[in-house]
């Protein structure tokens, strides 16, 4: 159980949101904070505290007036830790590799593998062969539909007819080398991990997996612990106190040595 912390990055700033309020329409979002620092600033703080595998994700769509001030970013960040950080948000077949050679050790990807509601393995395919699995991150990402977890794309707007499984993690980790995992109705609300896709997480074996949502508290840490049975890596984003939040950053950091 590791700590991977993050970057997000929306309007050229970077910012903590509430996961399910992204919008496109006048690039909206509820903020829970909005820094006074640039994405190279924290990428930093994490490459002076041995804190790889975290990620920076770019919620701008392409086309957005934003997005190239959201990669302006992103590069300062790629540049303060090289290799030390993954990258996701509008990443194709087309600009996997320039994210690798501006230092990203992973690409991260929802949107163009899942397109118009379903799965793409041709798609899928290029991004393999363009970076190899062992660079290739998918973000599985998921809202709560009739009882059952859906992969949502799209900055987290629309749904997907893939349910999120054990069978369908497995089946699709012969295609990258982890998976990251938002419960995105709990993103940035600091109320709680979702248990259920805690507990799927923990059950799905095998895998290297980190989950993202929710957490307020080290109890919240513990229980998620206890349900990823010790093999989930974590992130935190809005509670922590260089996100505006009460969680101490450097006890966060700590959190897996002590638990070992």
């Amino acid at each position: 159980m590791k700590f991977r912390p993050c970057i997000d990055i929306h309007n050229g700033r970077v910012k903590q949101i509430v996961g399910g309020s992204l919008a496109d329409k006048n690039s909206a979002a509820d903020e829970n904070f909005v820094s006074e620092y640039d994405g190279g600033y924290y990428a930093a703080l994490y490459r002076d505290r041995g804190l790889y595998g975290g990620h920076i994700i770019i919620l701008n769509p392409a086309g957005s007036e934003y997005y190239e001030a959201d990669r302006q970013q992103a590069f300062a960040a790629l540049g303060e830790f090289p290799g030390g950080m993954q990258i996701g948000g509008g990443v194709n077949d087309e600009n996997c590799t320039e994210y690798l050679e501006k230092g990203a050790s992973h690409v991260i990807v929802t949107s163009y593998v899942f397109k118009n509601g379903e799965i793409s393995f041709p798609r899928l395919d290029r991004l393999v062969s363009g970076v190899g699995k062992e660079h290739l991150v998918l973000d599985l990402s998921c809202r709560k539909r009739d009882g059952k977890y859906f992969i949502v794309t799209d900055r987290w707007q629309n749904f997907t007819d893939m349910e999120v499984t054990a069978e369908n993690i497995l089946m699709l980790k012969g295609y990258c080398s982890e998976f990251l995992i938002h419960a995105v109705d709990a993103e940035g609300k600091q109320k709680g991990i979702e248990r259920g896709v805690a507990s799927l997480m923990g059950d799905t074996p095998g895998i290297t997996a980190t989950y993202a949502g929710g957490i307020g508290s080290f109890d919240d840490l513990d229980t998620l612990r206890e349900l990823g049975k010790g093999r989930i890596d974590f992130t935190v984003g809005s509670a922590l106190d260089i996100f505006g939040g009460s969680l101490d950053f450097e006890k966060v950091c700590r959190y897996p040595e002590k638990n070992l």
